[in-house]
């Protein structure tokens, strides 16, 4: 049964940094893609960031672009998300998610794992 596990929530001023871990378990992830989304009060739930264990390749939501960037120990089945230059808009609960698709990795219906998700706030 796959697991995910997120942790590295907490509140931040805005300027500062946070780095998010998801830990998986309960498979081999190697040529999965692991993401992260986000969905603050009222809205929907976004697309963040997505890396794909077999070949490397990352993908980025424009309004992170530049200041996040996703990586992945792939021996340790663990994805980070390292937030830099946070904004006050950056606030949500954000989410760790799994999928074995090769399909688009911005779409969050691709992926059939979640976690329970972290809270990030950022004050201004």
């Amino acid at each position: 049964q796959v697991q995910l596990v997120e942790s590295g929530g907490g509140l931040v001023q805005a300027g500062g940094s946070l780095r998010l871990s998801c830990a998986a378990s309960g498979r081999t992830f190697r040529s999965w893609t692991m993401a992260w989304f986000r969905q603050a009060p009222g809205n929907q739930r976004e697309f963040v960031a997505a890396i794909n264990w077999s070949g490397g390749a990352t993908f980025y939501a424009d309004s992170v672009k530049g200041r996040f960037t996703i990586s992945g120990d792939s021996a340790e089945n663990t994805v980070y998300l390292q937030m830099n230059s946070l904004k006050p808009e950056d606030t949500a609960l954000y989410y760790c998610a799994a999928s074995w698709l090769e399909s688009d990795p911005m779409d969050g219906y691709n992926y059939a794992y979640w976690g329970q998700g972290t809270q990030v706030t950022v004050s201004s």
